[in-house]
């Protein structure tokens, strides 16, 4: 069954689960505590205050690889796939997957650990971004070889 946006139901299931995983083997790039401040209308984590972490966990990623100043000029793609509650642990593993000239694509994924005393560790959320390499004046510039 093919939705309005071209995925499938089958293809919407997949990515939104309740099924508990396990964090990525390295670092994250950013790690937060949301906080009652950040609760929308619903008591859940404002999605904004999520989009807003995502943006600067991939910024980090961007900044390390461009080795400078960077600006957001796209998100690619965004999915909320869990409700984010105030105490969980946000966890944003950024990595960048493709470089241009002077632009790059960062993913970035977003864990919550949940119940310390029973501890649990969902994805909630999945956003692809792209950066463009700049300048002191904001003028674009070439993204460096790698070292």
């Amino acid at each position: 069954m093919e939705q309005a946006s071209g995925h499938s139901t089958t293809d919407r299931r997949r990515r939104v689960s309740n099924q508990p995983v396990r964090l990525p083997d390295k670092q994250p790039t950013l790690r937060l505590m949301p906080m009652p401040a950040d609760v929308n209308h619903a008591g859940d984590i404002f999605g904004g205050y999520v989009m807003a972490n995502v943006d600067l966990a991939g910024g980090i990623c961007a900044i390390r690889r461009a080795r400078g100043r960077v600006a957001t000029i796209a998100v690619n793609e965004f999915l909320f796939k869990q409700p984010v509650s105030v105490g969980d642990v946000l966890s944003f593993y950024a990595e960048v997957v493709k470089v241009g000239r002077t632009s790059m694509t960062i993913t970035v994924e977003v864990y919550a650990e949940r119940h310390p005393s029973n501890p649990l560790v969902v994805k909630v959320t999945e956003a692809q971004l792209t950066y463009v390499a700049v300048d002191a004046d904001g003028s674009k510039r070439e993204v460096p070889p790698e070292q």
